[in-house]
């Protein structure tokens, strides 16, 4: 199964996008607002700049309450691994494994294209793994009827 699939799974492609100027206080509106863990940091809704998760806020959250006033630059992690849409899930679980991330930005063409998170590749295999028990099911009772 190929990251194509997942998003396509997912129904919307649409990535919601913070600036990096916009406020760690706005970044954690548009958190809750949209109900989601983290967002592709980006100047114009096109680039993958950085991103920035829940994580980030509350690791520097502990260390300094100012921090809802800074910029969203302050907190991100700006070496982002992306995947494209070729990528095979195996290949993007992997990733986050090693990485120990959660979300990554898909692109195409160089542009921000989808994001996939460990939730979304994780159903995706549950799908996929289901679909293999039921089709070896299948066989084992088609070929002893």
């Amino acid at each position: 199964m190929r990251i194509h699939d997942v998003l396509s799974g997912k129904g919307s492609h649409e990535v919601v996008t913070v600036r990096p100027a916009a406020t760690v206080r706005e970044l954690l509106g548009m958190l809750a607002e949209h109900n989601i863990g983290a967002l592709v940091v980006s100047v114009d809704g096109s680039t993958v700049d950085g991103i920035v998760s829940e994580r980030d806020v509350v690791r520097h959250l502990h260390q300094n309450e100012a921090v809802l006033d800074s910029p969203v630059s302050a907190i991100m992690s700006s070496q982002v691994r992306t995947c494209e849409f070729r990528d095979t899930v195996d290949e993007v679980m992997a990733v986050m494994t090693d990485l120990r991330v959660r979300h990554v930005p898909v692109v195409k063409d160089g542009a921000l294209a989808g994001i996939v998170s460990i939730g979304d590749v994780v159903k995706s295999r549950m799908s996929e793994l289901t679909f293999e028990r039921d089709q070896l099911d299948s066989y084992v009772h088609g070929s002893h009827g």
